[in-house]
């Protein structure tokens, strides 16, 4: 079927349409729609992120809902609460010549008593995600008994979040001839599980391969040692002028740091995670859309609700734990009939997962370098050429034309050109000129964040005695290192804090400046003590006390007694030909955990997950290269 006309919708849903700009139903709303406006059944159906999904079901819906009555007659259910709201606000969109149509959006970090409020006035079809909406239903302000048809959206996404059981809870209070329609990008084994346990012989419609990525999407991947991810994600950005992007990390402390990296370094940037107010989501949100934001950094669930068809770039910070998650994120470009271009920042340990995910996908992805400073000089040059070329002329400059053309009256055409291009072109030039080259990847060292922390390593790992319970967590520490000796933002890095004792690393050059600072340092009229970290692989191993005179106090804080320290050394000088070290204590220490969730709520180890987020220079100094905010 060619047209909206041709699936069955009615007259009001057909102008909504003519409004809105849809010319030809997609793939998913040409297959979905007949079926769902012919007959009440249930119904599953896999389609890629950005390929209409909402509309497939939302139409439907308004169609056969009766919207004369107050009852609640549909209920959808969604991951997140940016997805909950754009799914309320397209329905509201679709339904405009609906007259007397309500929908309510339920969803966490709004007043329970408002949402309440809404559907006491008359919902017919309430959208909500499921923790709001359970407890919702334990205090009797919804009454979902009567609706006849239930939509579970993203529905690989709730159960990789751990919504399994709310489901459940939610489903049973719901009449059991409902139609229930499950629309999902991906099909792993839990989302056919659900599908058997709360659904009648579902009709399955499929389009393109089940999880696999839509045909306008190209994927990348880019080589480079985890130290130099950063780095990475800098020139990508600085080689493609007009980016308008989401960069996806893993958790989000990871998130928020990249953000105000990318923001500190002059790119126009934001952070959208969990630990964010929904105020603050709506902003940061609110910018991306008005193109205020060029680069928003996200983690997978916060992203679920960003529908944004002009994304140039998904930029793959760090790769997903699920490799079905990558579908998602691709996802979020090449939407409405537009291309898009998906980018991998992978680490030598993280090569095998690309090859995972295009079996999955059923895409090749190309491997290319790292753009070069030469390469990122002249794209940047010649975007201001083409952007000087197009600009209209704005003739309240004539006035000022006498002055300036005195000033350049013994300037040639040739000799004017280059030094008004040269005032963008030396920032990016003098930068790269100095910069590293950060394609030719180690064979080795890419454990512990990419760093090789043997003999030959240029930096220096040092053991503090302050931890956690003074307070510290590796934020605070961080800035209070910088603080004391006076050093750039990214100089002490790889700040791993324990209960009582801590470890960070500064490039060996200021071994020297640190120790020397930490002799006799008090902090809050406590001996502050800084060592060398003998085993710098490992975060504490082999580590002994020397001690400074301090009695017991100081040993605590190291973190064990002699015995067990004499212990250790034993061991590790029985051990040392094979590189490792014996003392158990030692080796619980060296095991990083990262204190900060991800936005499922569950703890993760990854592959270079902290990675060493420096940005080229390791100073705080001017010598960046700053880019101008865009402000419209």
């Amino acid at each position: 079927m060619s047209t909206f006309q041709e699936l069955g919708l009615n007259e009001d849903l057909l102008n909504a349409i003519t409004d809105l700009g849809f010319e030809k139903p997609s793939e998913v709303q040409a297959k979905a729609i007949p079926i769902l406006l012919e007959e009440d059944k249930d119904l599953v159906a896999l389609a890629q992120t950005g390929t209409g999904k909402t509309a497939a079901f939302g139409f439907p819906m308004l169609q056969k809902i009766d919207v004369d009555s107050r009852t609640t007659q549909g209920l959808i259910l969604s991951p997140t609460r940016e997805l909950c709201l754009q799914i309320t606000n397209e329905l509201k969109n679709y339904g405009k010549y609906c007259k007397g149509l309500n929908v309510v959006a339920i969803y966490g970090g709004s007043s329970i008593s408002d949402q309440a409020r809404q559907v006491k006035r008359g919902a017919q079809i309430i959208v909500a995600t499921p923790g709001r909406m359970k407890d919702m239903i334990s205090r009797n302000m919804v009454d979902i008994s009567k609706i006849q048809y239930s939509v579970l959206d993203e529905a690989d996404e709730m159960l990789n979040m751990g919504f399994y059981e709310d489901i459940t809870d939610i489903l049973s209070h719901t009449p059991d001839d409902k139609s229930t329609w499950l629309f999902s990008a991906t099909m792993p084994r839990e989302v056919a599980t659900i599908a058997k346990k709360f659904m009648y012989d579902p009709t399955e419609i499929t389009v393109g391969n089940k999880n696999e990525s839509t045909s306008n999407v190209t994927h990348e991947y880019y080589l480079v040692n985890a130290r130099d991810r950063y780095r990475a994600l800098k020139r990508l950005a600085d080689a493609n002028p007009d980016i308008f992007s989401v960069i996806f990390c893993r958790t989000k402390r990871d998130t928020q740091k990249v953000a105000e990296n990318l923001i500190e370094d002059g790119y126009s940037a934001g952070a959208l995670h969990g630990d964010l107010s929904q105020n603050q989501r709506d902003l940061v949100m609110k910018s991306f859309r008005n193109n205020q934001i060029q680069m928003l950094v996200a983690t997978d669930v916060a992203a679920r609700g960003i529908d944004v068809d002009d994304i140039t770039h998904v930029i793959n910070y760090q790769l997903p734990d699920e490799i079905e998650t990558y579908t998602h994120r691709s996802g979020r470009t090449g939407r409405a009939g537009k291309t898009g271009v998906s980018m991998v920042i992978v680490s030598k340990s993280e090569l095998r997962k690309i090859k995972s995910i295009e079996r999955i996908i059923k895409k090749q992805f190309e491997k290319k370098d790292v753009p070069s400073g030469t390469d990122i000089v002249e794209v940047q040059l010649m975007s201001l050429a083409n952007k000087i070329h197009t600009t209209e002329t704005n003739h309240e400059i004539d006035k000022h034309l006498d002055s300036i053309n005195e000033l350049f009256a013994d300037t040639d055409k040739d000799e004017l050109i280059k030094k008004f291009f040269s005032v963008e072109f030396n920032r990016f030039f003098d930068y790269y000129q100095k910069s590293k080259d950060i394609s030719a990847v180690e064979s080795r060292g890419d454990k512990d964040g990419g760093r090789d922390y043997g003999k030959q390593s240029n930096d220096s790992r040092y053991f503090i005695n302050v931890g956690s319970k003074d307070g510290f967590d590796w934020m605070k520490l961080k800035d209070f290192l910088k603080e004391q000796l006076e050093l750039g933002r990214d100089d002490v890095f790889k700040v791993d804090v324990k209960e009582s004792f801590s470890f960070f690393n500064t490039e060996k050059t200021l071994q020297e400046k640190v120790l020397a600072f930490f002799t006799d340092f008090k902090h809050e009229g406590r001996f502050v003590n800084v060592e060398v970290s003998e085993n710098r692989g490992r975060s504490g191993g082999g580590r002994r006390d020397r001690g400074r005179g301090r009695g017991g106090n100081d040993r605590r804080s190291g973190g064990g007694n002699r015995r067990r320290d004499d212990r250790g050394d034993r061991r590790s000088n029985d051990r040392r030909s094979s590189g490792g070290s014996g003392n158990r204590s030692d080796r619980r220490s060296s095991r990083r955990s990262d204190d900060n969730r991800s936005d499922r709520g569950q703890d993760r180890k990854f592959n270079d997950s902290r990675g060493d987020r420096r940005p080229e220079s390791s100073n705080s100094g001017s010598d960046r290269p700053r880019r101008s905010r865009r402000r419209d």
